[in-house]
């Protein structure tokens, strides 16, 4: 099987707490029905500092990557399908799915 990285971009903050524990258990929920093909669930980018051409570095991500998880399927077709349920769309998030070596 193949391997692939799912980046998780953008995307609404929850409203309120209790908003923000009812997605994250759909999260759960979900990665949970990927079963076997999940190797790396939920991996959250914190404390992110990018570096410029001429030295300098500025606060934040510059292409707004919250995190990243890593699956396996057959070809980057069943991958995509599989994420195409994934709750993070559903706060208007965006997902880009490559395979990696």
């Amino acid at each position: 099987m193949a391997k692939f990285i799912v980046h998780y971009l953008g995307g609404n903050q929850p409203a309120s707490e209790e908003e923000g524990q009812r997605h994250f258990k759909k999260y759960q929920d979900w990665l949970t029905s990927l079963g076997d093909s999940v190797i790396k669930p939920m991996v959250p980018h914190k404390n992110t500092v990018t570096l410029s051409p001429d030295g300098t570095e500025s606060k934040g991500s510059q292409i707004s990557m919250s995190g990243h998880t890593l699956i396996q399927a057959d070809s980057i077709e069943s991958a995509v399908a599989m994420m195409k349920n994934c709750p993070f769309l559903e706060i208007q998030g965006s997902l880009e799915v490559s395979e990696i070596s």
